[in-house]
């Protein structure tokens, strides 16, 4: 599988979304997935053009913003795609009583370990491969995400379909398919995660800033 991918890397660099996620879903069959942020809905309407009925993953850390799990509702009911739902094995009350209120403040990586990365490891166990919408120009950490990967962590193969786009590209895509988005992308925030470790960006600020601003953490473990 490892040897697939970096195969697959190499060949598909130049290729398009389209033809990159045409290859997963003659490779793969069912044994791959979709996940979301809900941010906006670009991969998983792409892969639904795709391969209808595709399982798109979402997170529901229990921090989410309203909007967010209110865009996860739109596209389940718009789009051709199989929404399923994570939670992790804590509600935060049980989290909060075993760890002390507003983890996410004190320890936030334990809280995204404990309500994201470990919830996804656990789902993506019955796929062989994941599509992402992790883009090279989302931050520097994420310069060299190749289009096809191997995630040693999980072993699985790493799929994203639009590294290779620009912001530019990915709202002329939004405007030409009339792809749903998270309504918070139009009131100040660039990059959407949990509430409480999220903010609206200032004028010239990079699109992560406003996610666990003032501290080093850039990301929350999945990738």
């Amino acid at each position: 599988m490892e040897q697939l991918a970096l195969t697959a890397g190499r060949e598909l660099e130049h290729a398009t979304a389209e033809e990159i996620l045409t290859w997963a879903s003659e490779t793969f069959g069912a044994r791959w997935c979709v996940t979301s942020s809900m941010e906006d809905a670009v991969v998983a309407h792409l892969a639904s053009r795709v391969q209808p009925g595709i399982d798109v993953v979402f997170l529901d850390t229990g921090y989410h913003f309203a909007e967010t799990i209110g865009t996860r509702d739109a596209v389940a009911a718009v789009y051709p795609v199989n929404v399923i739902t994570l939670t992790p094995r804590q509600t935060v009350a049980e989290q909060d009583a075993e760890y002390g209120p507003r983890l996410h403040d004190r320890d936030p990586d334990l809280c995204c370990a404990l309500r994201k990365v470990a919830p996804l490891a656990t789902s993506l166990e019955g796929y062989d491969a994941w599509a992402t919408g992790l883009r090279r120009d989302d931050s520097p950490e994420r310069a060299d995400t190749p289009v096809v990967g191997w995630d040693a962590k999980k072993r699985k193969i790493k799929i994203s379909p639009i590294a290779r786009w620009d912001q530019d590209q990915v709202d002329a895509y939004i405007l030409e398919h009339g792809v749903l988005t998270n309504p918070l992308l139009m009131d100040g925030y660039a990059s959407i995660g949990c509430e409480p470790c999220t903010r609206r960006v200032a004028p010239g600020e990079d699109a992560r800033a406003g996610r666990w601003a003032g501290r080093a953490k850039t990301e929350c473990g999945i990738h």
